[in-house]
C-alpha cells in the first residue's frame, strides 16, 4: 500500500498540473460516472493529502475523496489522453489537453463535502507531512498503550501516513525492537522517532522513493551494490530477511506483526527488558 509520502507527492503533482484549471472529468469504467458528470467542466481548486487519503477539491466545495488501497494507482501524464486502457475509475483531462490523469484500482473514490473531509481527517492521527500536525496527540496514545510500538506506528488513528517500510526503518534507526510496548517509551524517544519521520517522509516526497540509510551506509560509502527491489530506495532492514545487517552483520529477521511482515535486526534492536524485569 502506498505510504503517506506517495499521496503527498501525488497531491503536489496534481496541484501543479490542474489547480485553477477547468477539467474534463469522466469515469470510463462507469463506477463514478454520475458524480463525474456533476464535476465535468468544473475548475480544480486544489489537491491535498492526509495520511493515505487524497482529496481533490473542485469549485463549490465538491471534493473527491480517494484511497488507493493496496493496488490503486493514479497516473499523471502530459499530452493528449489516449483511449482508456483497463478499469479507469476516474479520468481528469486539462481543458487544453496538455495533461491527463487516470485512477485505477482504488478502494475509495467518492464525491463528498467539507464535513465528510473534516471527519476523515479528524479520524486520523497526526500526519508528519502536514504543517498542522500535533505530535502530542500521538504521544498520548502511545504512552498509555500496552500495544507494541510496531503495531502502533501502523495504526492510522495514531500516526497517519506511516506504512510498513517507514515503520521498519524508523525503528531500526532508533535501535528499538518492534515488540516493545508503547507505554515503555520515554518522551524523548518518541520525539526523536517523530522528528525522524518528518525528515524521512519529507525527503520521500521530494524524491518519490524511500531512502533511510545514513550517508555512511550508502552503497558508495560502503562499497556495496545498490539495493535491487521493486520498491526502490536504500534501506536497513525492510525486505532484507536473512541478509546481513549493514551495521552489525547479523541476519535481518522478520515475522508477522499487525497483519504485515515486520523486519528488524536482532543485534541492533535487542528485545526490550523493563527495569522491573531485570531486578
Amino acid at each position: 500500500m502506498p505510504e503517506g509520502h506517495t499521496l503527498r507527492r501525488l497531491a503536489g503533482l496534481l496541484d501543479d498540473a490542474f489547480a485553477g484549471r477547468r477539467l474534463g472529468v469522466s469515469s470510463p469504467q462507469g463506477r463514478f460516472a454520475a458524480d463525474a458528470a456533476v464535476l465535468d467542466g468544473a475548475p480544480l481548486v486544489g489537491a491535498d493529502a492526509a495520511g493515505k487519503h487524497l482529496f481533490l477539491e473542485f469549485a463549490d466545495e465538491r471534493i473527491v475523496h480517494i484511497h488507493l488501497g493496496l493496488i490503486g494507482r493514479f497516473d499523471l501524464a502530459e499530452g493528449i489522453a489516449p483511449p482508456p486502457v483497463g478499469e479507469v475509475r476516474l479520468r481528469l483531462v486539462a481543458a487544453d489537453h496538455s495533461a491527463y490523469a487516470d485512477l485505477r484500482g482504488a478502494t475509495r473514490c467518492d464525491l463528498v463535502g467539507p464535513e465528510k473531509r473534516a471527519a476523515v481527517i479528524a479520524s486520523l492521527g497526526p500526519d508528519p507531512l502536514r504543517a498542522d500536525a500535533d505530535p502530542e496527540r500521538a504521544w498520548r496514545r502511545i504512552s498509555r498503550s500496552e500495544r507494541t510500538i510496531g503495531d502502533l506506528l501502523m495504526d492510522q488513528a495514531v500516526i497517519a501516513g506511516v506504512g510498513n517500510v517507514y515503520r521498519a526503518e524508523v525503528l531500526f534507526r532508533h535501535r528499538m525492537h518492534p515488540l516493545r510496548p508503547g507505554r515503555t517509551l520515554r518522551r524523548g524517544q518518541f520525539q526523536a522517532i517523530w522528528d525522524d519521520l518528518v525528515v524521512l517522509m519529507t525527503e520521500g516526497v521530494r524524491t518519490g522513493r524511500i531512502d533511510t540509510v545514513r550517508p555512511e551506509h550508502t552503497p558508495e560509502a560502503m562499497g556495496r551494490e545498490p539495493r535491487k527491489d521493486d520498491h526502490g530506495g536504500e534501506v536497513y532492514v525492510y525486505r532484507r530477511t536473512g541478509q546481513p545487517c549493514l551495521i552489525c552483520t547479523k541476519p535481518v529477521r522478520t515475522e508477522a506483526l499487525a497483519g504485515r511482515n515486520s523486519f528488524w535486526c536482532p543485534g541492533c534492536q535487542p528485545v526490550f527488558r523493563s527495569r522491573a524485569h531485570l531486578q
